[in-house]
């Protein structure tokens, strides 16, 4: 082997080497991307059920939200202490548990406001702080403005690094929408009568002849007139369906006027809603009572229990005539129901159950008053001419009157 080829092997030994090593730098973990890949707040992650208080907190430093969890679950302060929306919140927290940091951002205090990033108590802050208390030690961020590549921009408050974060951190800013808005779920199928009182004193009502009739009837239609559409008549019963409000006041704080308008819708089944109602500063308020008709529930009781046992008589019969007919192995014996094997037991279970359900409305309405929809309003404020057919216009109008004859002229002298 010549000098030539032990020169050019030993420079190619000193690139191998030198690739090898440049390839093991370059799999070490760097500081900076160890750093970028960790979790935001690694503290919330395995303790989020001992988060106890919530506050978050909008520019000029107002609070929008004080979250705080008792021994009736998690409430709002801001609104009276009404139950919040604990879906929204645990959905927040484990989203802020999650949020990996994915890009430092700028640490520079003057473009804080570019990524909504600077401190709330700047007048135009456009970030929302929050503050988690209940853990080892309080934590306190900013939430910023979304990326429009996905994730969020957020500051850990006494950290000078803003990041770009792998979750969507969407924060409400209106302290309403922290509540639990589900307020009634009473499907239209189950009204058997609704009765509107106006504060004029005019009346509207609607009811059912029979459960399982498509149609309600209109009560108390003026001679000459007609019911108008089966679909606006039917959607009176619809009021209490998915039910939902947009804001809560305490009811001492929101009375309503002498002159309110008056609802009450019954059910089959014997449970009544009243509903007092108006309007004020363009909102639409709103003061709920629940209650049970026992005699109604009686009646609603023992319609289910006979529909039961026909129902019951009748599956018996067909598995008795597929026996007689030698398809013994196709007959399907029907399970007797509870009200035909104890009806007065029977009674009591679905009695209770109703109590229960009118007790669990009662909470819900006991002390309070809704700022409703402005459709839900709408749909407890119907008058007697919106569920009328329109008059014909030739009726509607006054009879035109005939062309005055013109005066004789006298004859000339």
């Amino acid at each position: 082997m010549n000098q030539k080829t032990l020169i050019g092997l030993g420079v190619a030994a000193l690139v191998a080497i030198g690739a090898a090593v440049a390839l093991n730098h370059s799999n070490r973990p760097q500081s900076g991307q160890a750093e970028a890949s960790a979790y935001l707040v690694p503290e919330l992650r395995d303790h989020v059920n001992d988060v106890a208080k919530v506050v978050v907190t909008g520019a000029d430093s107002k609070v929008v939200a004080t979250l705080e969890r008792g021994a009736n679950g998690w409430t709002l302060a801001e609104k009276g202490g009404y139950p919040a929306d604990t879906g929204k919140l645990r959905a927040f927290l484990l989203k802020l548990a999650d949020a990996r940091r994915v890009e430092q951002k700028t640490s520079n205090k003057d473009k804080y406001a570019l990524l909504g990033v600077e401190d709330v108590a700047a007048k135009d802050a456009k970030g929302l702080q929050v503050e988690l208390d209940g853990l080892a030690k309080p934590l306190v961020l900013v939430v910023g403005n979304a990326d429009p590549r996905g994730g969020t921009y957020v500051r850990v408050a006494g950290q000078p690094e803003s990041w770009l974060v792998s979750t969507s951190l969407a924060v409400d800013k209106n302290g309403a929408d922290w509540l639990r808005k589900d307020l009634a779920d009473i499907a239209a199928t189950r009204i058997a009568a609704v009765a509107i009182t106006h504060a004029d004193g005019s009346k509207v009502a609607i009811a059912k002849n029979a459960e399982g009739d498509a149609n309600y009837v209109l009560a108390d239609v003026p001679k000459g007139r007609e019911a108008g559409s089966e679909f606006a008549i039917n959607g009176l019963a619809a009021a209490l369906a998915g039910l939902r409000f947009d804001d809560v006041v305490a009811a001492k704080d929101a009375m309503p006027p002498e002159q309110a308008l008056k609802a009450r819708y019954a059910t089959f089944d014997g449970i009544v809603v009243d509903v007092t109602a108006w309007e004020k500063d363009g909102k639409s308020y709103a003061q709920f009572a629940a209650s049970l008709d026992a005699a109604q529930a009686d009646k609603g009781i023992a319609a289910e229990q006979a529909k039961a046992k026909a129902d019951y008589d009748a599956e018996s019969a067909a598995a008795d005539a597929t026996k007689k007919e030698g398809k013994a192995d196709a007959a399907v014996t029907p399970v007797k129901p509870a009200s035909i094997d104890d009806a007065a037991k029977d009674r009591e279970t679905r009695l209770a159950a109703l109590n229960k359900d009118v007790a669990d409305l009662g909470t819900r309405f006991s002390g309070w008053t809704y700022v409703l929809p402005a459709y839900k309003y709408a749909n407890i404020n119907k008058s007697m001419s919106d569920l009328l057919k329109p008059l014909d216009d030739k009726k509607a109008a006054p009879a035109a009157k005939p062309p005055a004859k013109p005066a004789k002229v006298g004859a000339a002298h």
